[in-house]
């Protein structure tokens, strides 16, 4: 195999479109940032619209078409369809650029209307006349939270021969004559409706098709028997094991008890299976105690009163409890701020009389991106919770006709909230991990191989935890009505889960994984029980409410789960090399066997990021009428794409075939997925804001 520049004469023009490439995918980067400053009109003019942009695009399609040709990819069609299917998803995207266009229809009760503004502002016509019957905000039972947003639209032709009487809703749009409509948005008296308006007679059949021949391409690239990834399986070092270090420290505290009013506990445990409205959705009593103790206190129960018997001592005894140092504030200059020596306040101590002390510190802090402000409205949050607690509006009993739940639901509910799964199961997989590197350690240095008990015991704990977890999950769902894939909270469950079950899969062949992946999903579980994301189980919103969200998360989540392992394993190969004499056999071997691995995870899991970012597409356009909007988080994810898509390039990146420059692009790839996930949440805005972790 060539390994050097001089041995290769056509390496330039090899190279040149992954550096086209990374050029694109530096420029993408920036300009989320730059959207963050100067806004969106702003960077779609200069950048995304602009010419040198498609100019870029078109540059990169040309020199992949060149490759195509001068390799004569055609010998290998399964990398052949691959690449194929990007030169048509990129020729699907000009014709979408310059046949199709979008725009807004603006539809009042009973006026017929056949023209609508596009995105230039101009004033179109359609072919056929629609008009809106009616309009209405369907609800989640019991509750103000909206469910859908529909339209029923009559249709018809100018001449009258043809009639339809379309439901035009979230993920339910209506087709004729080539356009497309869409739910936008509705007037505040419910009499209007506005519909968006795509008009894409080409461009997104042709995009769609390129999406085939790229799901197409990647499972043959995973199930072809002369292909890389098969090929890295039959691979004997990948029989043989590795190990991996990595430090956590953590710390609680505790505080002394005082007496106070309260409800005897039998009488307050009675109330917790009561049905409420809570969370914009039907609740038992239960449920909106612990998250209301939760939140304001930062422990699920305050001094050994249940949450119930704190809520109800609350509502009975507000003066007592209003002198009670009970709402948490974490930030320490905020306390000193407020004269507040104490990690939790009374309600009392936040008011002067009738002035509120948060409000002058809030007008002083307004705009600024400070850990100060964060925490004064992170505060006020809680004194608003403790506040409608007292007034009697937080606890909403169900108005009359409400369904009910079942009582197999409600216990399931109370099951879930009496047993703490993310927190056991961060402390055990942690404790576990750390545990399993140490007899690792020791092994190594002693030169002992682990024995079939020490095998037999860990699968089983590795397997326990697993199921474990997975039980905590599917009740969630099972109580939520819908796959938990909702808000930051769950989707780091799931990435733990996933974490998990690659652990499960690959310890039998790869030992060292098993304290792999407890370490990697304890940490996962960590950061959501430190980050304190939001656990409240919530209905989902209506344009969320799509069976393509759900693969297009789960696909992604997975990708970002096997994306970490290749980190660790990167990690721990850049250790190896660093600080051991690389060129000893059992060394070279080891760091052979992560570079193996590396490389055989790196399969499945860009195939399952760029799956995920097909579906998402999908949904999208289902959605609101568009496969592709540049939002920041979709920016990020076609970022990521690129970054782990070049890894599989060693023949035009010749560098990437040496192992040190290869994990250390691995690691510094999964910065970009840290990016995508965490960067875009807090840093940048954008349509995915739904999904912030906090």
């Amino acid at each position: 195999m060539r390994s050097s520049a001089t041995s290769d004469p056509d390496l330039t023009m090899k190279s040149v479109p992954f550096i086209l490439l990374f050029i694109i995918a530096v420029i993408l980067g920036v300009s989320t940032f730059v959207e963050d400053a100067r806004g969106t009109a702003f960077i779609r003019e200069y950048a995304y619209a602009a010419w040198w942009f498609k100019g870029l695009w078109t540059l990169l399609a040309a020199g992949m078409a060149v490759a195509l040709v001068r390799r004569k990819m055609w010998r290998r069609p399964a990398a052949f369809l691959l690449h194929l299917g990007f030169l048509v998803v990129f020729a699907g995207a000009l014709l979408t650029a310059f046949t199709g266009h979008k725009g807004l229809l603006h539809l009042r009760q009973g006026v017929p209307t056949e023209s609508y503004v596009d995105e230039g502002h101009r004033m179109l016509h359609l072919p056929f006349v629609l008009t809106l019957d009616s309009f209405r905000v369907e609800y989640y039972a019991g509750t103000t939270a909206p469910s859908d947003y529909v339209s029923q639209v009559s249709c018809s032709n100018t001449d009258g021969t043809w009639r339809a009487c379309p439901r035009i809703s979230m993920n339910r749009i209506f087709s004729a004559g080539g356009y497309r409509f869409y739910q936008s948005s509705f007037d505040e008296d419910l009499k209007g409706s506005w519909l968006a308006v795509n008009h894409d007679p080409y461009g997104t059949a042709v995009t769609y098709a390129g999406f085939l021949l790229l799901c197409i391409g990647g499972l043959w690239l995973l199930l072809d028997p002369k292909g890389g990834f098969r090929r890295l399986l039959r691979h004997p070092l990948l029989r043989k094991g590795g190990l991996f270090v990595l430090l956590l420290l953590a710390t609680t505290g505790a505080q002394a008890a005082s007496p106070l009013p309260t409800v005897r506990r039998a009488q307050a445990d009675s109330l917790a299976v009561r049905q409420v409205v809570y969370n914009d959705r039907v609740a038992p009593f239960n449920t909106l105690c612990r998250d209301f103790v939760q939140k304001v206190y930062g422990r699920p129960s305050f001094h050994g009163l249940s949450p119930e018997q704190v809520v109800t001592s609350w509502m009975l005894y507000p003066e007592e409890w209003g002198r009670t140092p009970v709402i948490r504030i974490k930030n320490r200059e905020l306390r000193e701020r407020l004269g507040i020596k104490r990690e939790h306040a009374a309600l009392s101590e936040l008011f002067d009389g009738k002035d509120y002390k948060l409000q002058p510190l809030w007008q002083q802090e307004m705009g600024r991106r400070s850990k100060l402000g964060r925490a004064i409205q992170e505060t006020d949050e809680k004194v608003g919770l403790v506040l409608m607690l007292t007034q009697g509006t937080l606890v909403r009993p169900l108005p009359p006709g409400t369904p009910r739940l079942s009582e197999r639901k409600i216990q399931a509910e109370l099951l879930y909230n009496r047993i703490p799964f993310n927190k056991v199961l961060f402390m055990a997989n942690l404790a576990l991990g750390f545990t399993g590197i140490g007899l690792l350690l020791f092994r190594m240095l002693r030169h002992r191989n682990e024995s079939r008990t020490e095998r037999r015991l860990w699968t089983a704990a590795l397997w326990l935890a697993t199921l474990f977890h997975a039980s905590g999950y599917a009740l969630r769902g099972y109580v939520s009505g819908n796959l938990p894939l909702n808000n930051g909270y769950e989707t780091m469950q799931f990435v733990a889960l996933a974490v998990l079950l690659t652990a499960c899969l690959l310890q039998r062949r790869f030992p060292f994984v098993r304290p792999f992946g407890f370490l990697l999903s304890g940490f996962t579980l960590l950061v959501s029980h430190l980050g304190e994301m939001n656990p409240q189980i919530t209905p989902l919103m209506p344009v969320l409410a799509s069976p393509w969200l759900s693969w297009h998360v789960s696909l992604i989540m997975i990708s970002y789960a096997l994306s970490a392992f290749v980190c660790l394993n990167g990690l721990l190969a850049v250790g190896l090399m660093a600080h051991s004499r690389r060129h000893d056999p059992p060394v070279r071997e080891r760091v052979e066997q992560l570079t193996l691995l590396s490389r055989l995870l790196l399969y499945p899991s860009t195939f399952l990021l760029g799956i995920g970012i097909l579906l998402g597409s999908v949904w999208a356009n289902v959605s609101w009428g568009s496969y592709w909007s540049w939002d920041p988080k979709e920016v990020w994810a076609l970022v990521a794409f690129i970054v782990y898509g070049a890894a599989f390039h060693r023949r035009g990146l010749p560098w990437l075939r040496r192992p040190l420059p290869f994990h250390l692009y691995m690691v510094t790839a999964f910065l970009v997925v840290l990016m995508t996930y965490f960067g875009v949440n807090y840093l940048l805005g954008g349509m995915h804001s739904y999904a912030n972790p906090s």
